[in-house]
């Protein structure tokens, strides 16, 4: 899972420039920031000042200047000083020839690298007890990880007039701009554009920090939400997992069902029990007493729960009152908390006035009803009935809602769980020993030595509370972070599994920062795209372990794999869709109220796009993602990725390399989607080659 780095500040700081003329009028659709309104005295002032600026300076600079002082002037609030005071700034700050916007823009980019740098640190080193595996997590801990440093920056910035500066010489465009003229602009352009962008709201600094203690609290809510799973009995009374296994909600549920296809004998029991432990999950009728404790049993069939005799944690078991009662509603008021949370920066975001709207137009940078209909052409594709044939034939039975994660075309379906947690935690018994190997994992996929032992320099191998993600680092000098899961017994396959995709991650942040030629150009168009490159690493994961080899019948069953998968998480991110709109249309609603919603939602799209494949309705499967409640509308990169992931692949098979096309697509850094394929691929983003090489890959299969 891919981190969401300081998403309230750093989210601030995307976006873009256009080429003189076009720029000119760009500022236009950049609306009032607050309810208090511009001086009445700007437009006087604004006027003054361009006749006696143009005079100084020449006509040439006239086009810039009017779109400066505009762009100031829809920022400016009485408190910031009257007529005599905005003036006297214009006149100071105003570069007027190109000398001197070099030194502005260079210096800008510098310190401010520094500024973010050094605040993504801070921001880390408060986390490190939520997020790291280091002992309990007390109350000041919580405290820590929910303060952001940043909150107040870009309160400053403009009560210091950094940010006024930055508006006055460079240009604020919209996403129209970026998508029709970003082709034509060049580097630089660019790097102001993403300048700019940060400047594009005044969101104050206590809505930042409401929207930091939000994500806080939700995402420790998640990363503690375990359940154990040696606890759950079956209606006969019989314990299907083993002693001490341990899952955390979703990952390790989901990874679960995938890797008990290669159990023949109690595979199928084991992935209805998860599957119904989802449902109540989803439902908010999983009793709150067996939510990580291992003091209880718990049959998820009839809901009931009862002491255990099972010693998990030795002869001492906690105290534990035993009740059946559900969990209260907390899932949803987690989620709740979110969106209000969020919500509080809609009025001072009135190009993007909705979390929703930031989201696809500012952060993916791809409109909402161009990711909607993707989605929707993965779903509706005629080769969905013809894969899930495959899959009943392959497993010899009607298909059941859990196959939405069937595995069996990948290689590690060869491997019984046990047999791949044994091999795993054999190489690497602690997170130190997997840092030692990383020089020798990026050699096997294709990066030249020399390369694989500075990028691996560059990543500190941390132990994960969660279930693993990915901090790249914001500044030159500091390094990426890389969190898996690691249990006493050694790392599992499931960890190692998620350590490979978020060392893709890591291995894709240095690049993007380390060697592009602007750090305002750092990192990927959006989250996407960084997906998108750990996904090629994770697909790669049992290769790295020796126990797999590309032919073309594996390549083409890792191409249904990938539909699959994509054909799966489409309905997971239209649900997540849903439930943010639906949030926005009842911004009064309770935690309950919105319950019987997402559970409605989840089985409206249910029996849309999969009942027709899996002959039974109502199903709430789709609802269950951790992210929907702590990652802000964050599941719709995941299917973009994959149709992303799947363009790269076909592109590094070309070339035969994965290594040394990873590094040159990953130095194009934050551009637009489109142009960023375009340069790596040829293409636009889009499903078309993951479909076409799905449809190549079920005649190859068919042959076979």
């Amino acid at each position: 899972m891919h981190w969401l780095i300081n998403m309230l500040f750093l989210a601030l700081i995307h976006a873009g420039t256009s080429q003189e003329k076009a720029m000119s009028n760009s500022s236009a659709a950049v609306e009032s920031q607050t309810s208090s309104p511009t001086p009445a005295w700007i437009n006087d002032s604004s006027a003054k000042l361009e006749r006696e600026l143009v005079s100084k300076y020449g006509p040439q600079q006239k086009e810039r200047l009017a779109r400066g002082l505009h762009q100031v002037g829809e920022f400016w609030r009485e408190q910031d000083g009257d007529s005599a005071v905005f003036e006297e700034f214009v006149h100071t700050n105003f570069a007027g020839d190109p000398a001197t916007l070099d030194t502005m823009f260079n210096r800008f980019e510098r310190l401010l690298e520094q500024l973010d740098g050094h605040m993504h640190e801070m921001n880390r080193e408060f986390r490190q007890q939520l997020d790291l595996d280091l002992g309990p997590v007390l109350p000041f801990d919580e405290m820590f990880g929910g303060y952001d440093p940043s909150a107040h920056v870009l309160d400053d910035f403009f009560q210091n007039k950094l940010a006024f500066t930055v508006l006055l010489n460079f240009p604020l465009t919209t996403l129209e701009q970026r998508l029709k003229d970003g082709t034509r602009w060049n580097r630089r352009q660019w790097a102001e554009v993403r300048l700019a962008e940060r400047f594009s709201k005044r969101v104050p600094a206590d809505v930042n920090l409401a929207i930091a203690q939000a994500e806080a609290e939700s995402g420790q809510y998640i990363s503690e939400y375990n359940i154990w799973m040696g606890h759950l009995l079956d209606n006969a009374g019989r314990r299907l997992f083993s002693p001490k296994m341990r899952l955390l909600s979703h990952w390790n549920l989901r990874d679960e069902i995938k890797a008990d296809y290669a159990d023949e004998v109690n595979g199928p029991a084991k992935q209805r029990m998860i599957q119904q432990v989802m449902e109540r999950i989803v439902t908010q009728t999983i009793p709150k007493v067996v939510i990580n404790n291992p003091a209880v049993d718990w049959n998820p069939f009839t809901n009931d729960v009862q002491p255990t005799a099972l010693r998990d944690l030795g002869s001492a078991l906690p105290s534990t009152q035993i009740s059946s009662a559900p969990e209260p509603e907390t899932r949803y008021a987690m989620l709740l908390k979110t969106f209000l949370a969020a919500k509080k920066a809609d009025p001072y975001s009135p190009a993007a006035p909705t979390l929703i709207a930031r989201r696809f137009d500012e952060d993916r940078e791809i409109p909402e009803a161009r990711v909607k209909a993707m989605l929707e052409q993965v779903l509706t594709s005629p080769l969905v009935p013809q894969v899930a044939g495959l899959i009943q034939a392959r497993l010899k039975r009607p298909l059941e809602p859990f196959d939405i994660w069937y595995s069996g075309f990948r290689p590690a379906s060869k491997y019984s769980e046990a047999q791949l947690d044994e091999i795993v935690a054999k190489r690497y018994p602690t997170p130190e020993v997997y840092q030692k190997d990383i020089p020798n994992l990026l050699m096997k996929l294709g990066f030249s030595p020399e390369r694989s032992r500075q990028v691996a320099g560059n990543i500190v191998v941390d132990p994960a509370r969660g279930s693993g993600h990915a901090m790249g680092a914001e500044m030159r000098s500091a390094k990426a972070h890389l969190r898996t899961r690691v249990e006493k017994t050694g790392m599992n396959y499931k960890a190692f599994n998620i350590a490979v995709h978020e060392m893709g991650h890591n291995v894709e942040q240095t690049f993007s920062l380390n060697d592009i030629d602007h750090t305002l150009l750092k990192g990927v168009p959006n989250t996407a795209f960084t997906e998108a490159l750990a996904f090629v690493f994770q697909g790669q994961d049992l290769a790295l372990l020796g126990l797999s080899s590309p032919d073309p019948k594996s390549e083409a069953l890792k191409t249904l794999n990938d539909f699959w998968a994509t054909y799966e998480i489409a309905g997971v991110a239209l649900v997540d869709m849903a439930v943010w709109h639906w949030m926005y249309d009842h911004p009064q609603a309770t935690p309950k109220q919105l319950n019987l919603a997402t559970v409605q939602i989840s089985k409206d799209i249910w029996n849309r796009y999969y009942a027709p494949v899996f002959h039974e309705n109502d199903v709430v499967l789709l609802g269950v993602y951790s992210h929907m409640i702590d990652s802000f509308l964050y599941l719709p990169d995941y299917p973009i990725g994959h149709m992303i992931a799947h363009q790269i692949e076909e592109q590094m098979k070309k070339t035969g390399n994965i290594g040394s096309e990873f590094e040159r697509m990953a130095k194009m850094g934050d551009v637009t989607p489109d142009l960023w394929m375009e340069n790596a691929t040829g293409r636009p983003v889009g499903p078309e080659a993951l479909l076409e090489a799905a449809q190549r890959a079920l005649l190859a299969v068919n042959v076979q």
